[in-house]
């Protein structure tokens, strides 16, 4: 297969995960009686009568993270990147196999790799980009990895803690949204 089709396929995939898992999201937050984006987690969606909307929206974007991610890596033949991506989308798969009430704080420490790595993978896509986005990209990434460490602690900067993990986890979703077009875009070398 041509390199540009990898990158295409790559593309897709990270477009379709990414935007159903949005979708998804936005329905189990309206669903979900009493929600607060300041006072509810995220990962609340995963317990109760929207677990199922959140857990296998959650678990598919992750897996079609994943595999862009070993796309990726056959169209651009880089490694940092596509590794970086490969965890965070691992991670989200399991952060829908393991929900809140998981035991010995697996839900916290897959939530973590999937933010962690998420954002760190954002900043080294610059590499891969030949124009302002490339820059813009390494801003993305850091809004989110600040915002994980004001997570972590505990700093909430008057949004609540559920809208502190939005900052983390928007800025890279709504990212990936455009990578995934500038995937399909890619002309071979």
């Amino acid at each position: 297969m041509d390199k540009d089709i990898y990158s295409k396929y790559a593309g897709i995939l990270a477009f379709l995960g990414t935007f159903q898992f949005i979708i998804m999201m936005i329905i189990a937050e309206a669903e979900y009686a009493g929600y607060s984006i300041r006072n509810n987690y995220i990962s609340d969606l995963g317990v109760g009568s929207t677990a199922p909307i959140f857990n296998i929206s959650i678990i598919i974007f992750g897996l079609f993270i994943a595999i862009a991610s070993y796309m990726v890596y056959k169209g651009t033949n880089t490694k940092l990147f596509p590794s970086l991506m490969f965890i965070a989308g691992l991670g989200a798969f399991l952060v829908g196999v393991f929900p809140e009430y998981s035991p010995y704080h697996i839900h916290t420490i897959v939530s973590f790799i999937t933010f962690f790595f998420g954002s760190l993978a954002v900043i080294s896509s610059f590499r891969l980009q030949k124009s302002l986005m490339s820059y813009i990209s390494i801003v993305v990434g850091l809004f989110s990895l600040v915002s994980l460490f004001l997570y972590i602690f505990g700093i909430t900067l008057g949004i609540g803690f559920g809208g502190l993990e939005r900052m983390i986890a928007y800025p890279v979703l709504l990212w990936t949204l455009y990578f995934s077009g500038y995937l399909y875009s890619l002309k071979p070398n």
